[in-house]
């Protein structure tokens, strides 16, 4: 069978699987309500980030059916837009099957780039400018480029493995505050900080105390996105510095002289999941706007829950395009648990970021 290779300019099979970690049955009926009848407006153009800073985000996926081929294919294909410019991280969203074909993806990855700038989690696919990534398949999103900063830390260990929410609740809580906090030591924050970008074995609602721990450091307004990896059996893997870890977290902080707007919407049925996709994404970079910048990057971290109530997978990713054009760059994955800012009516008013589920979480950087 004839597999590609996409790439784009800055990073799906059905999964019926909720950020909440429980499995779920495809729904007969909305399990919300409709949304009220709205005009939607046109496909927008938004003219992207300007070349005044030297930051490059560059994206390319492979879905090959080789693991170790993929991953080169991919990584080389990021590397080819960078140039000479200097590697600061590569992040990776990979779901390969089992331990030893995301050993060789990685391999693949790390025959292209250093295996120390490379970091990321196992996902439930990914989304590029150029279209989706699903089934077996990888994504890498490269952040080069002088103007641009990036410090990378992790907790190797949060110490959570064989703890659950029904039989350990106040421990497991305890200690991925903790665990959360020590990531966040481990990455001082400074003047020309701009985000934090987080990457756990922490399912929802795990991840909801383990950002609590993070801004116990940061602080509460600091802002904070990510995605909580796999949690199916034998794919919960983090990768830190080229190593594959279990019950871990990664921190990636971005500085330097650009931008940063955010937007959160959760929903758990199909019209909906379009919708707050567009309206998420739009918010973001409307958001930036507001601030005299144009965006040279969309992330994108969503729910696998989300992505299983799609009657066509693809529809998100053009819900995203509608309001953000085809020319800004976009790295989308879906994950078992989001950090960004909730969509909840009884949110905290003083807090920015949050770990939840059944979200779409957008980040909007530019200059």
């Amino acid at each position: 069978m004839m597999r590609t290779v996409t790439v784009t300019m800055v990073l799906a099979g059905l999964v019926l699987i909720g950020c909440d970690g429980v499995e779920k049955p495809a729904p007969v009926a909305p399990v919300e309500p409709a949304a009220k009848a709205a005009t939607v407006s046109p496909p927008r153009d938004i003219e992207p980030a300007d070349a005044s800073r030297q930051i490059v985000f560059a994206t390319a996926s492979s879905d090959l059916e080789d693991p170790a081929a993929a991953g080169k294919a991919a990584a080389q294909a990021a590397k080819d837009q960078v140039g000479a410019r200097p590697v600061k991280a590569v992040l990776i969203s990979e779901c390969y099957e089992g331990k030893d074909r995301k050993t060789q993806v990685l391999a693949g990855v790390a025959g292209v780039f250093t295996a120390t700038l490379i970091h990321g989690g196992s996902t439930y696919g990914s989304f590029l400018q150029s279209g989706l990534a699903g089934g077996e398949s990888v994504s890498v999103l490269v952040i080069a480029g002088k103007d641009v900063d990036v410090k990378v830390a992790c907790n190797e260990k949060l110490d959570t493995a064989g703890l659950t929410l029904e039989q350990n609740k106040d421990e497991l809580e305890k200690r991925l505050a903790a665990g959360g906090a020590e990531l966040a030591r481990r990455l001082p924050r400074t003047g020309d900080s701009r985000l934090l970008i987080v990457v756990a074995d922490a399912h929802s609602p795990k991840n909801g105390p383990l950002v609590a721990g993070i801004q116990t450091v940061v602080g509460k307004r600091f802002p904070i996105t990510g995605g909580s990896v796999n949690k199916n059996a034998g794919q919960s893997v983090v990768y830190y510095q080229g190593q594959m870890l279990a019950d871990a977290a990664v921190g990636i902080m971005l500085s330097g002289n650009f931008k940063v707007a955010m937007a959160g919407r959760q929903a758990k049925e199909n019209d909906q999941v379009i919708a707050t996709a567009r309206e998420g994404s739009a918010e973001a970079v409307d958001a930036l706007a507001q601030q005299q910048a144009k965006p040279a990057v969309l992330l994108a971290f969503d729910c696998a829950g989300r992505k299983g109530r799609l009657k066509n997978v693809a529809d998100e990713l053009a819900a995203v395009q509608h309001s953000c054009g085809k020319r800004v760059a976009i790295f989308g994955t879906y994950n078992a648990g989001e950090i960004g800012p909730a969509d909840l009516a009884d949110k905290a008013p003083d807090v920015l970021s949050s770990g939840v589920g059944w979200h779409a979480m957008f980040t909007a950087i530019g200059w």
